[in-house]
């Protein structure tokens, strides 16, 4: 039977036992990660270093774009998804190019100037009317992507050639202040197949003037010397410290985490030898084990379906989660960990010795959905 139980009073301190976990935000490794991405660009180059889209969508990956932006600001353009985050994104401050991957344009709203330097990604017919009889005043720079072995959006290689043709009217003319060839690689994490996706795209565009965004995180770090060939590189998930490469985490990359999830410790149970813990009495106590109560769930966006293992850190040493992650709870081993009582920060994922590639893999998932899946109760705090 357990023989002790602890329960916590509230502090004065920011995070106080009975808080919600709180990420942490660090903009300083954001602004790292866009310096070591544009080092690997120029490496070897001598006359082309291709520009740094910051893609902030998903409000900036779940790191929210307010916390982010101090970072972000030191790339050369952002991408986000629609025209109301390109205006979000003005509202902040930015003055310069803005992407907008998925718009759903119009006439009269491509003729608010706030949304101006912008960057337009055209993947669909119904698109192409709207720019056509835009007035030479409001003019964005255009980017026509190709669907490639994604399938999702763009254009097929038939459609594709006619509508660059379409566009091509509208540049001469003024409508546009530029006009681009984009892909998104399917698997550009696999060498050989993004090889081939590669080499389809430059086949399809060949002849075809325009400038080049093909290139994701995964594309650009596994091989940056064919991503500096280009002229603008989409980067989101390494902006923010996070390998998109199998087996590799941002620390192998010479990047930085900016998101550290911490949650309170907010009570303390011993159970004896033989005793169970948590729903469907998943765990079971071998010996006496001291559980350490943290407030943090899968209504907070962590994980459930953990594999057994799965470690946190506590005062800079691990410990195990054991039993099953609740709605507002998990439980940890504290049985060697003496010292560590109510009111202790745990870190669930965001420390080179506990990087959230980790935690995605032994939740059998990635670390972008992690990042994007934390809800409204986890508070985002600038990094102190």
């Amino acid at each position: 039977m357990a023989t002790d139980t602890h329960t916590c009073t509230n502090t004065a301190d920011n995070y106080s036992c009975h808080a919600s976990p709180v990420a942490l935000i660090d903009h300083v490794a954001i602004k790292h990660n866009i310096a070591r991405l544009r080092q690997l660009l120029t490496y070897g180059q001598s006359n082309h270093t291709p520009r740094i889209w910051a893609v902030a969508k998903a409000d900036a990956y779940g790191h929210t774009l307010e916390l982010a932006y101090p970072g972000l600001c030191s790339a050369d353009g952002l991408a986000v998804l629609t025209l109301d985050d390109v205006r979000h994104c003005r509202a902040l401050g930015w003055t310069g190019p803005i992407l907008a991957m998925s718009p759903q344009i119009s006439r009269a709203e491509l003729k608010d100037p706030v949304l101006y330097p912008l960057h337009l990604i055209i993947d669909h017919a119904e698109q192409l009317a709207h720019l056509a009889a835009l007035n030479p005043r409001f003019a964005p720079h255009v980017w026509l992507r190709f669907r490639a072995s994604l399938n999702h959006a763009g254009f097929n290689q038939t459609d594709y050639r006619k509508a660059y043709a379409f566009l091509q009217t509208a540049l001469r003319e003024g409508r546009l202040a530029g006009l681009g060839h984009l892909q998104h690689y399917a698997s550009a994490e696999i060498a050989e197949q993004l090889r081939k996706e590669r080499q389809a795209f430059q086949a399809l565009i060949g002849g075809m003037p325009g400038s080049v965004c093909s290139e994701n995180s995964a594309a650009l770090l596994s091989d940056h010397a064919a991503a500096a060939a280009t002229d603008w590189v989409r980067s989101g998930i390494a902006v923010y410290g996070i390998s998109p490469l199998h087996g590799m985490s941002g620390h192998d990359l010479g990047l930085r985490p900016a998101m550290v999830l911490q949650a309170p410790v907010y009570g303390i149970q011993v159970l004896g030898a033989g005793e169970f813990l948590g729903y469907n009495s998943r765990f079971q106590a071998t010996r006496q084990t001291r559980v350490g109560l943290v407030r943090c769930g899968y209504a907070h966006g962590y994980p459930r379906g953990l594999a057994e293992g799965c470690e946190v850190m506590v005062y800079g040493r691990k410990a195990t989660i054991i039993g099953r992650v609740s709605m507002d709870t998990l439980t940890i081993d504290l049985s060697d960990l003496p010292d560590v009582s109510c009111n202790a920060m745990v870190t669930l994922w965001g420390t080179h010795e506990l990087p959230i590639e980790t935690v995605a893999r032994q939740a059998d998932t990635i670390p972008a959905q992690l990042c994007t899946a934390l809800t409204a109760r986890v508070p985002r705090l600038a990094m102190p």
